[in-house]
């Protein structure tokens, strides 16, 4: 069984470690997950291997990931949702998920992030979130939207070599919300 340190109704948050390089596979090696977060579109086996080694980077420097995420009922891998640094200084955070399609739809990515909203501005008395997605990716702007996040520029984003619709959402307004 997983161990995790956060959980919501439906999902359980836990830690990436080298241990974890199936589930790994199975999510950034499919292409209907990576055709929104790579240029390329999909992934090989070995930058499978190094975004893993970045999770888990991240975990030691920063006590933060994009966290892989587990069905609580059955343990099984859902994908991950976490955050990762974007601006030191202001003390904001960035929030991403990837989620294996066949969690698509079925309000996963929500219960995902509200828990990690819920954790970064409680927890981690973060400042702000900052968010994108892909410009193709209209399911992403359809949640950051009733996630309460607001559009604020497009940034360019290396990974996929475009510029990437980007929102923030304040503690404030989150606290407002909630």
């Amino acid at each position: 069984m997983k161990e995790f340190f956060l959980k919501s109704i439906r999902i359980g948050f836990s830690r990436w470690s080298e241990d974890d390089i199936c589930d790994a596979l199975e999510l950034w090696g499919n292409p209907e997950v990576t055709k929104f977060i790579t240029a390329e579109g999909t992934m090989s086996k070995e930058q499978v291997q190094q975004r893993l080694r970045k999770e888990i980077e991240n975990y030691n420097n920063y006590n933060i990931q994009y966290w892989p995420i587990y069905l609580i009922e059955t343990n099984e891998n859902l994908g991950c949702c976490g955050l990762r640094p974007y601006d030191h200084e202001n003390n904001i955070l960035e929030m991403g998920i990837h989620l294996k399609e066949k969690y698509w739809g079925k309000g996963i990515a929500k219960e995902a992030c509200l828990a990690v909203m819920e954790y970064a501005f409680r927890n981690l008395n973060a400042n702000a979130l900052f968010t994108g997605h892909n410009p193709k990716n209209s399911a992403s702007a359809q949640l950051l939207k009733k996630l309460g996040f607001v559009y604020t520029h497009d940034e360019y984003y290396p990974p996929t070599k475009l510029y990437h619709p980007s929102y923030l959402i304040k503690k404030q307004n989150y606290m407002d919300m909630h």
